[in-house]
């Protein structure tokens, strides 16, 4: 039985890195049977996907194919994972709405979050390795997304912190790297329509960075802080749905409104959810999705 998304009929899913020297796109690994999500790039130039519920690891040079990380306890994983830092753990969001500790060698998973009553959907580390950011769902009904607000919380679990309470909806939180600024998607500032704005983590100094009529998620920041990146839906989109033409757009972190276009691609959830820059930011590595 699938555990996770699967690809439509004709459908390819292609693990693919950019290269900013040169600006060249190369694919890493394609595959006709399993769809990959999400990349995040290891200190040792690995790549860490998620895939039918699980967690895999691929050389980002394509010269192996994914291997299953091996993570005793773990529920099925979705697509919001991110690398601690120095590499040897990596904190998964699993589809029984909490966080898990996973070792990155294998072994055992550990769970973070509490039961109380909300979904945590897992999108930063900070820099220093002692807190995560999550976005957190308080469900009404069928209705997901009635609240959805970013926390901080301790990586044993302890200290839940928000750091904004407008219902949003809000996602994609993730520290700079200089620890100074959350950057987040959110429809704070025009309801129905997701723009990129920044916050302090104790949320003081909530500014809104992109003014458009696209609709833009998940900014992710190169490790240098000078540039970041970030997914483009067209214009009237709702939420961050699979399979529709986006856009990467890259801009100086000084300029938020001079964007330039890196690739159209076919894409959308699963392509870049979560921090993907080579540890040098040389690089970062998304998914498309191609039919045909």
């Amino acid at each position: 039985m699938n555990r996770g998304r699967e690809l439509r009929p004709g459908q390819t899913c292609r693990i693919r890195v950019w290269e900013r020297e040169t600006g060249g796109i190369r694919t890493v690994f394609e595959s006709h049977d399993l769809l990959y999500e999400a990349p995040n790039w290891t200190d040792d130039d690995r790549l860490l996907v998620n895939g039918d519920g699980r967690l895999w690891l691929l050389p980002v040079d394509g010269s192996a194919e994914p291997k299953e990380l091996r993570a005793e306890g773990l529920p099925d994983a979705n697509n919001d994972h991110v690398l601690a830092p120095g590499g040897e753990t990596v904190f998964a969001s699993a589809n029984d709405w909490h966080v898990w500790r996973v070792p990155v060698a294998g072994g055992a998973a550990q769970r973070v979050t509490a039961d109380d009553g909300a979904m945590h959907f897992l999108h930063g580390v900070s820099p220093d390795g002692r807190r995560l950011a999550y976005v957190r769902l308080q469900p009404e009904g069928e209705n997901w997304w009635a609240s959805a607000t970013i926390h901080t919380i301790g990586v044993d679990g302890r200290d839940d912190r928000a750091v904004t309470t407008h219902p949003g909806p809000a996602d994609g939180c993730e520290w700079t790297p200089d620890g100074e600024w959350m950057l987040f998607n959110t429809e704070q500032f025009s309801p129905g329509h997701a723009q990129i704005a920044r916050v302090r983590p104790d949320g003081s100094e909530l500014t809104q960075l992109t003014f458009d009529e696209r609709v833009n998620w998940f900014p992710h920041t190169s490790p240098d802080g000078e540039v970041a990146v970030y997914l483009s839906y067209p214009p009237g989109t709702t939420g961050h749905p699979a399979d529709l033409l986006v856009e990467l757009r890259l801009v100086s972190t000084d300029d938020w409104g001079t964007p330039r276009i890196l690739a159209a691609l076919e894409g959308g959830q699963g392509t870049i959810n979560v921090p993907s820059w080579a540890p040098d930011g040389s690089a970062f590595a998304f998914v498309d999705y191609p039919i045909g």
